[in-house]
C-alpha cells in the first residue's frame, strides 16, 4: 500500500510552501515524504521534486504551439489532460523506471511499498471543482494501490469577513464532492496574520452561520436582496457540518504535527505496520546489580 495527499487550492494559497514544510518536518522526524510537482507552470519551489511534470510537458509548450495558441488558463488544463493521456509516463516515474527502461514498462518491477507522496497540484481550481481531471487522477492513483486524501488550502488572509468565508466554504465543498476522497480543509498562511486578523478569524474556525449571515446580508443591497439564498447556504453548512477548516502556521511544529496526524488517520497511514514489541518489553535486569544484591 502507498499513501498520498492531493494538495489543491487556488493560485497563491501556499500549496508548494505546504509541501516543502511537510517534507522538512518529515526529514526532522526521520520520515521520508516525497513531493511530486504536477504544476506545469511552476518556476521555483522550496522542495526537491521526486517527479516533475515539466519533464513531460511545460505550460510554455501549450501556449507557444502554433496550432493550439492556448492562454495560461487553457494551457494548464491542456497540460493536465495531457498528463492523464500519458499516464504510463507517470506510472513509470512512480515505479522508479528510468527512461532507458520505458519500453519494458513496469512489468517485473516490484511495487514500492509504504511510499508517502504529496502531489503538488496546479492552481487551476476548476480542475477540482467541476472538471473531471482531478477525479480521474485520483482514480488512476488508487488503481496503482494509493490510499489518498484531498487537502484543500485557502489563504487565511482572504477569509476574515463573512462573504469571503462563505465563498471559500462553497469552493471547498465543491472540491470535496467532486473528488470523492477523504478531505481536509486548511487555512494557510496563519503566520502572516496580524493579531487583529487572527481574532477575526477565530469565529470562522467554529463558524456560527447566523452571525456570518448578519455580516453578509447587512453589508450591501445585493446581500439584502439575496438574503434567503445566503440563509440556505448557512443552513447547509450548519446542519450537515460538511466543512471545517484547520489553521496552519508553518512556524509551529506542534501545529504541523497535529495536522499531519489528522491526515494520516484519514488515510490510515501506519495502521498496517508491525507492532514494535521492543517498545513494550520490560527492561532486562542488570546481572551485576542482581549478583551484588544477592551477596549483600
Amino acid at each position: 500500500m502507498r499513501y498520498g495527499q492531493l494538495v489543491m487550492g487556488p493560485a497563491g494559497s501556499g500549496k508548494s510552501t505546504y509541501c516543502a514544510t511537510m517534507q522538512r518536518y518529515g526529514y526532522d522526524d526521520n520520515r521520508l515524504i516525497k513531493v511530486v510537482n504536477l504544476d506545469p507552470a511552476a518556476e521555483t519551489f522550496e522542495y526537491q521534486p521526486f517527479i516533475d511534470i515539466r519533464d513531460l510537458i511545460h505550460l510554455d509548450d501549450a501556449m507557444e504551439d502554433e496550432e493550439l495558441h492556448y492562454g495560461p488558463n487553457g494551457g494548464l488544463v491542456f497540460c493536465f489532460e495531457y498528463l492523464l493521456e500519458n499516464s504510463d509516463w507517470l506510472r513509470n516515474q512512480l515505479y522508479g523506471v528510468g527512461d532507458d527502461d520505458e519500453e519494458q514498462g513496469t512489468d517485473g518491477v516490484d511495487e514500492p511499498d509504504d511510499d508517502y507522496i504529496l502531489f503538488d497540484m496546479p492552481g487551476q481550481i476548476e480542475l477540482y471543482t467541476h472538471l473531471k481531471a482531478g477525479q480521474q487522477l485520483a482514480k488512476l492513483l488508487e488503481s496503482w494501490n494509493f490510499r489518498l486524501c484531498s487537502v484543500f488550502l485557502v489563504d487565511s488572509q482572504f477569509m476574515i469577513d463573512g462573504a469571503k468565508f462563505l465563498s471559500g466554504t462553497m469552493a471547498a465543498l465543491s472540491v470535496m464532492v467532486n473528488m470523492e476522497l477523504p478531505h481536509v480543509n486548511i487555512l494557510s498562511k496563519m503566520d502572516l496574520l496580524s493579531k487583529t486578523s487572527k481574532g477575526q478569524l477565530d469565529k470562522y474556525l467554529e463558524p456560527d452561520p447566523q452571525a456570518l449571515l448578519g455580516e453578509v446580508t447587512g453589508e450591501s443591497s445585493w446581500g439584502r436582496k439575496y438574503r434567503k439564498l445566503s440563509e440556505t447556504i448557512g443552513m447547509l453548512i450548519e446542519d450537515f457540518s460538511l466543512v471545517r477548516f484547520t489553521p496552519l502556521n508553518i512556524n509551529d511544529e506542534e501545529n504541523i504535527a497535529d495536522l499531519l496526524m489528522m491526515i494520516d488517520n484519514a488515510i490510515q497511514y501506519g495502521e498496517e505496520a508491525d507492532v514494535k514489541t521492543k517498545d513494550f518489553d520490560p527492561p532486562e535486569p542488570d546481572d551485576d546489580n542482581d549478583e551484588e544484591q544477592y551477596h549483600d
